[in-house]
């Protein structure tokens, strides 16, 4: 009798799945859940793949950026009226965390993370999972002393409730969120960035260099513990500005789990795509957006198991690891390991 039921019903849901309108909807996500994937881990990619270090503090750095990111948007924005004042304040806090977050992250790698690379692996994963706690901690008590949650209280005064970019978009029959539409190019235009910078420039070959062969590098005149510190903090900027996309973005928004809801992902895309290759992080950022995006429609729409979309991200990183263990694009050995 069950069977009987559920035919009918998952045969509608196909059908509906494959509605031209749907299926926009569902790339459209699937696109703006890749960018925000891509710039999460494109700055752990980066640190691993020059340094060796698996950053457990990744997704603090995240969150960190996102509640700044906040911060300046609320004190900019003000009485601002309409979106594009809105994108023009958003751009200026985004230069204010990347140069914040870089510090940050800077600091960290001179201070902490410099100490300990010619230590076993197992000292830096619990140096920046440490490091992980006392930042979430850290901030923790910042929210609590000056009251910044509820988070819906952010979205007021940033203009994103009820209405910034709300209004969905009519273009050749398709409905389109503004907002997606947004987070896409946004996300391409720092993926291309952090691309150019490592191909098109001349630190960029520095740092492909550093990550080829340190020592040689080294003999060559190249001081690569500078080297090393712009990477990290390169990195840890990109995942400060991840998290100010995410500010704005009425699912995530500022928030202190958004340190490990951000993590887990960004791992999940990293060893996917191939632990130290910046090509492997975009392409499986692609493929982990676009299962999300299309797991998370079947499920709230058809079956209706919210729990059940996450999940299935961890699902490609199993299917991954027994297929092809090294990653998409991932070698033997890197980071020197």
């Amino acid at each position: 009798m069950t069977g009987t039921v559920l035919a009918p019903l998952f045969v509608d849901a196909l059908g509906e799945f494959f509605r031209p309108g749907t299926l926009s909807e569902v790339l459209l996500n699937g696109l703006s859940k890749a960018a925000l994937y891509a710039m999460i881990a494109s700055g752990l990619t980066l640190v691993f793949g020059l340094l060796g270090v698996l950053n457990f503090a990744h997704g603090s750095f995240t969150m960190l950026g996102a509640y700044l990111g906040g911060l300046v948007m609320v004190v900019l924005v003000g009485s601002a009226t309409g979106d594009l004042a809105r994108v023009l304040f958003f751009l200026v806090g985004t230069l204010v965390v990347f140069a914040a977050i870089g510090a940050l992250g800077g600091a960290v790698e001179v201070g902490l993370i410099r100490q300990l690379y010619d230590r076993p692996p197992i000292y830096q994963i619990l140096l920046t999972f440490g490091l992980a706690l006392v930042l979430d901690e850290g901030a923790r008590i910042v929210v609590a002393f000056y009251g910044l949650q509820p988070i819906t209280d952010w979205r007021d005064a940033l203009g994103t409730k009820p209405g910034f970019m709300a209004e969905n978009l009519e273009v050749a029959g398709l409905t389109v969120a503004p907002l997606a539409l947004f987070q896409i190019v946004f996300g391409v235009v720092t993926i291309g960035a952090v691309w150019l910078f490592l191909t098109r420039t001349r630190y960029g070959m520095v740092v492909r260099a550093g990550s080829e062969d340190d020592e040689m590098t080294a003999a060559l005149g190249i001081d690569v513990n500078r080297v090393f510190t712009t990477v990290f903090a390169l990195g840890s900027a990109v995942a400060g500005v991840a998290g100010m996309l995410l500010m704005w973005d009425p699912v995530w928004g500022a928030s202190l789990p958004l340190a490990h809801e951000t993590l887990l992902p960004a791992f999940v895309v990293v060893i996917v795509g191939g632990l130290g290759t910046f090509r492997g992080t975009v392409v499986a950022a692609g493929l982990v957006g676009l299962v999300d995006a299309t797991m998370t429609w079947w499920f709230q729409n058809a079956i209706t198991f919210t729990g059940l979309p996450e999940m299935m991200i961890f699902l490609v990183l199993v299917l991954t690891l027994i297929v092809r263990p090294q990653g998409l694009f991932g070698v033997e050995e890197v980071g020197g390991h």
